[in-house]
């Protein structure tokens, strides 16, 4: 147990990290509801929360090389512990937007990096990978038992208590994490400010431009922003495709600082070169696709169970409890293949697992559910996320030497969170704007309508359809001095164009999904053996023997 503590206190941290964000996707309308927003809102809150780690892992993990990375830890989890006692607090969404979107974030982008560090200087040989195994089994376990603790707290108390808990938990991993044993920070170390500003403001743009494409549209400007009267859209092209030509530059300006601050010998923010070690890029990149798919799925089933269906967030939590099943025993098995078969061959399998179990629920997902296929799909959504959980953190430490597990920890959080704001700006703005494209066509087609009320209907989706319930679309109807069949006919409508359009959302999930599959070429054929200080198991210049599993 002693040989264990520090594993303990670790996985507890990580738990916390995970369990955050699936408690708030189960509890979407709830929260919207205590705090006076709409699902809009909810997605705004939930995509920055993700965005402010993307942002600033990479600046996490160098503050962490700095500081050490057990008084980063520590200094995180103090960070973290606030921003949730302020999210258990909060009034509105503003103050939502404050505690958990960016405190909590921040705290999060320093402990997050940490963890895999000090498990990497904690632990050696199969130590090490026992432990890297287990804190990847443990967030497949947080992400599955979060949808049922937040579905219990949320309908028998409040989801506030599960931020109170997790700032209790964060004092307690406060006061035993004395006991983990550290190497000292390089306290002259130069962090560029250049590259901080660079990579969070070309991820910070990047994702709120896809986040703003419901309104603004894609490409076709659909409801773009004024300014003095004057409207923004250059050359008739929406403003979303500009930012993201933006950031395009500015992440590009910032990988080509990172080699120019490489060559001249200064430590950069992100060392590029790691990056042509095929087995940590397929790693990241599959990390990436994984956590697009998962946060795409966790925006969206909420929202068809909830706001579709009118389950509460303890029915919703029970609806994806065999994702938690399948998630849990197949982390296991997965860990246990990686002693005969090889981290691609799982990868690979988990990738096509979890594509097979978004296709069951795609077709699951109708105007009445098909209960039994929609749980068959979740708990093979589970089984997937599982395996590829049990093998991509210990792939990516063991690719590079344990000096670089600092770095590879803030590029593994990076990707994730990358990956989960992603997976909800994107499949969540593609939703609204099929819904509100749909809905809009739907109606100007009723042969029963009268013109003055498709036009009520097109002024008020100008701005992009609200996702809302039928009964609240009729009650909308019948508040603007609609007849109850005028509201019966277009709640019908809207009920008929949510199901639609939320099964084309997942459906780009499941292609995205399979297409990933190819990302894990680059994964060894073998699993790497851990590193011992000082030495890689790949490095940069073992591109061929990486790529064949060192064989």
């Amino acid at each position: 147990m002693k040989r264990w503590f520090v594993l303990i206190i670790l996985g507890v941290s990580q738990f916390v990290m995970v369990l955050d964000s699936t408690v708030m996707n189960v509890s979407i309308s709830t929260v919207a509801a205590d705090l006076g927003t709409d699902i809009g809102g909810m997605q705004a809150a939930i995509t920055f929360y993700a965005l402010t780690m993307a942002a600033f892992m990479l600046t996490g993990g160098k503050l962490g090389d700095k500081w050490g990375r057990s008084a980063a830890f520590r200094i995180g989890s103090v960070v973290y512990g606030i921003g949730s006692l302020t999210t258990a607090l909060a009034p509105n969404l503003t103050v939502l937007l404050f505690g958990w979107s960016l405190v909590e974030g921040l705290g999060a982008i320093l402990v997050i990096p940490a963890i895999a560090a000090l498990a990497a200087i904690n632990y050696t040989g199969r130590d090490r990978v026992i432990a890297f195994s287990a804190l990847g089994a443990i967030t497949g376990f947080a992400a599955a038992a979060g949808p049922l603790i937040g579905g219990l707290m949320t309908t028998y108390a409040s989801w506030r208590y599960v931020f109170v808990g997790e700032a209790v938990v964060m004092v307690l991993v406060l006061i035993f994490s004395g006991r983990i044993k550290d190497i000292p920070g390089d306290k002259k170390l130069r962090i560029d400010l250049l590259s901080v500003i660079l990579s969070a403001a070309g991820l910070a743009i990047l994702v709120f431009a896809m986040l703003q494409s419901k309104t603004w549209g894609w490409l076709v400007p659909l409801d773009p922003p004024e300014i003095g009267g004057v409207t923004i859209a250059p050359f008739g092209v929406s403003p979303v495709a500009y930012l993201i030509l933006i950031a395009i530059i500015v992440l590009w300006w910032f990988v080509r600082r990172q080699q120019h601050l490489e060559a001249i010998g200064r430590v950069p923010l992100l060392k590029v070169s790691m990056l042509r070690i095929p087995a940590l890029r397929s790693g990241l990149t599959m990390f990436l696709a994984q956590y697009f798919a998962i946060a795409a799925l966790f925006f969206v089933v909420p929202v068809y169970l909830q706001t579709i269906l009118g389950y509460d967030a303890l029915q919703t939590g029970l609806k994806i409890l065999p994702l938690s099943v399948g998630l849990i025993i197949f982390s296991i098995i997965g860990s246990r293949l990686s002693t005969v078969r090889s981290a691609r061959n799982i990868a690979r399998i988990g990738q096509f697992t979890l594509g097979l179990g978004l296709l069951f629920v795609f077709i699951a997902v109708q105007p009445d559910l098909n209960d039994w296929l929609f749980a068959a799909g979740m708990f093979v959504v589970g089984a997937g996320f599982g395996l590829l959980a049990s093998q991509l953190g210990n792939v990516n430490m063991s690719a590079v030497s344990k000096d670089d597990t600092s770095e590879v920890g803030g590029l593994q959080g990076t990707f994730q969170n990358l990956g989960s704001s992603f997976g909800t700006a994107i499949v969540g703005s593609v939703f609204i704007l099929l819904l509100t494209s749909g809905f809009g066509a739907a109606v100007q087609g009723s042969t029963t309508l009268t013109d003055d009320v498709k036009q009520q209907v097109a002024e008020a989706t100008a701005s992009g359809a609200p996702i809302i319930s039928q009964q609240q679309a009729e009650q909308a109807v019948l508040d603007a001095g609609g007849s109850e069949e005028v509201a019966a006919e277009i709640g019908q409508v809207y009920a008929d164009t949510q199901v639609d359009s939320l099964r084309q959302a997942l459906f780009l999930v499941f292609a995205l999904t399979l297409i990933a599959i190819v990302l894990a070429r680059g994964l060894p054929a073998t699993i790497p053996v851990p590193a011992e200080a000082g030495e890689a198991a790949y490095g940069p210049g073992d591109d061929e023997r990486a790529q064949t599993g060192g064989v």
